[in-house]
């Protein structure tokens, strides 16, 4: 949705101009666990372990110097692909925010060394270094602000220890991490292996080292089932090749695990109210 709404507004630093509007509270409830944290480390830690409440598709990170500077960490912003496709302006919208959000809890980011990028410049690079204040690297491994390792000890004036107990507190019985239920671990599981061979809950319960009895029991306490899983997944994957590529419908078909074309034409017709056609050349604009 951003990189269109990016290319039809003729916008190409959509994304850094949306980071540059919003600010902490677009985490909801994980916000004030964020900003009651004593330092940024911990503050991180907590975005680490309940990102997922914002986003099951992504996560956040401190990690080793991609460039191998012992005084410099990776803070890292990545996307899950098995979730979601990989979205450029996504990425600089969630990298931007990460960076305004770090500069207000810490009077600034003075110990940023550089932003890193996977994709291209979709903006000109001035564009970029106006908005981070640093140098900024295209075409890398993962999406990561480098910072100078003592940044993690800046303490925030927001701190409130008893706040944060309850933020915590309050997320942890409230909410599950998604990688702790079995429907998770279903739906991946056939978004690997639709179009490859058809879903059977007895092929999918013995990867999970379960029996297809307790599988469906399992599922059946998270609110949902086998069959409806693989409709959902069946669903993500097609509508994301009809809309994202220019594959032939005939391949989109057998990629989503129908037996033809005809019956991923009923299939979108039902979910969207066209032909696959149709849903295509809504998504792009064009008459």
């Amino acid at each position: 949705m951003l990189d269109a709404a990016a290319r039809d507004l003729r916008c190409p630093d959509f994304g850094v101009r949306l980071a540059h509007g919003q600010d902490l509270s677009v985490l909801g409830q994980l916000a004030l666990a964020i900003q009651a944290s004593s330092t940024v480390a911990e503050a991180l830690q907590c975005a680490s372990r309940f990102m997922f409440v914002h986003s099951p598709a992504l996560s956040v990170g401190v990690e080793p110097d991609p460039r191998g500077r012992r005084e410099v960490v990776a803070l890292t912003y990545r996307k899950d692909l098995r979730e979601s496709p990989y979205s450029p302006q996504a990425i600089e919208l969630g990298l931007g925010l990460f960076h305004r959000v770090a500069g207000v809890l810490v009077d600034g980011m003075t110990g940023l060394r550089s932003v890193e990028l996977p994709h291209q410049p979709l903006s000109p690079l001035s564009r970029y270094t106006a908005f981070f204040g640093a140098d900024v690297k295209f075409g890398c491994p993962t999406a990561a602000l480098r910072v100078e390792r003592r940044l993690l000890d800046a303490e925030f004036r927001s701190a409130d220890a008893a706040i944060r107990r309850l933020a915590v507190d309050y997320l942890d019985s409230h909410h599950t991490d998604p990688e702790h239920r079995v429907s998770t671990h279903v739906r991946r599981t056939l978004a690997e292996s639709l179009g490859t061979s058809a879903p059977a809950i007895r092929h999918v319960a013995r990867l999970l080292a379960m029996h297809p009895r307790t599988l469906q029991r399992r599922l059946a306490a998270e609110s949902t089932s086998f069959e409806e899983i693989v409709e959902d997944v069946r669903r993500d994957l097609a509508l994301r090749y009809i809309i994202t590529t220019d594959l032939p419908l005939g391949q989109v078909a057998a990629m989503a695990g129908f037996a033809d074309q005809s019956g991923l034409s009923h299939a979108v017709r039902r979910w969207r109210d066209a032909s696959p056609s149709e849903v295509r050349r809504r998504a792009r604009g064009t008459p």
